[in-house]
């Protein structure tokens, strides 16, 4: 099990800081943090300690198990932001586009289709 960030993640890199394993990317000097919407956690290299959720001020990390219903979608993207074959969710800018896509926003009221 690892740890999840989510989108409402502002990329103050407090976790960053805090990583004893150095698994959550991009960091500042890294080429793809101006494009990237958010940062990642690395699963592989998460040992599970806990410290990037304690310090995160916006509530966006989560451990895997506990990721808010209708939230899944960004253990994927996690995942795929550190993968060989990205799909377009973990590449920068890509989680935003892909959630878009595959996901109906309705207005209150409205009917399903």
């Amino acid at each position: 099990m690892a740890y999840v960030i989510t989108d409402t993640c502002i990329k103050d890199e407090l976790c960053v800081e805090v990583c004893p394993t150095d698994c959550i990317h991009p960091k500042k000097d890294e080429p793809q943090f101006e494009a990237a919407t958010q940062l990642y956690v690395d699963p592989v290299g998460c040992i599970d300690c806990g410290a990037c959720e304690a310090v995160c001020p916006v509530v966006a990390i989560f451990h895997e198990e506990d990721v808010p219903e209708g939230w899944e979608v960004y253990t994927r993207i996690d995942r795929e932001f550190f993968g060989d074959a990205v799909s377009g969710l973990g590449s920068p800018g890509g989680a935003a586009i892909a959630i878009r896509s595959c996901c109906v926003v309705r207005q209150p009221g409205a009917a399903r289709s």
